[in-house]
């Protein structure tokens, strides 16, 4: 098994939204960055774990746990004009943008983004690298339980 952070602005869709869905369950749509992508692609599993991660809001960390509950597949928003995540240069014969759908497992407390840089055992996750700025990035195995220890217990 694998684990993944991926992060998603939560106005755009939250953890809460994620759990309301339909069948619990959301395409990962408008990933535009091809290292991303080929994480998608090339290394995620049906059952990966995943931190769902809030981004770009006034308190970002990890605001619950999903998995990968699809293989990559190609993304439609690339093809609608309309879409904020539309590329003219994707042709349906040969998709450049891909994305897997993710099921809610559960929401937790936040871990924000500034407990995770107080703690010295997670120091080596990408997110908290200098220049970072990946939607998806691989989560160490023992950074994954750590992760979950800290969500269950007294910080």
């Amino acid at each position: 098994m694998n684990y993944w952070l991926m992060k998603s602005e939560p106005d755009e869709c939250s953890i809460d939204d994620l759990a309301s869905a339909p069948g619990q369950c959301l395409p990962w749509i408008g990933v535009r960055n091809y290292q991303a992508r080929n994480f998608m692609r090339d290394a995620m599993r049906i059952g990966d774990g995943v931190l769902f991660y809030h981004s770009s809001c006034p308190q970002p960390g990890i605001a619950g746990l999903a998995e990968v509950a699809s293989p990559a597949y190609p993304d439609a928003s690339q093809f609608d004009p309309a879409s904020p995540y539309y590329d003219p240069k994707s042709k349906p014969e040969q998709a450049r943008w891909l994305h897997v759908d993710v099921r809610y497992r559960r929401k937790t407390r936040l871990l924000s983004l500034t407990e995770m840089r107080e703690r010295p055992e997670l120091a080596g996750m990408r997110v908290l690298q200098a220049g970072n700025r990946l939607s998806i990035t691989p989560v160490l195995a023992e950074e994954w339980q750590r992760v979950l220890q800290l969500l269950e217990g007294p910080t």
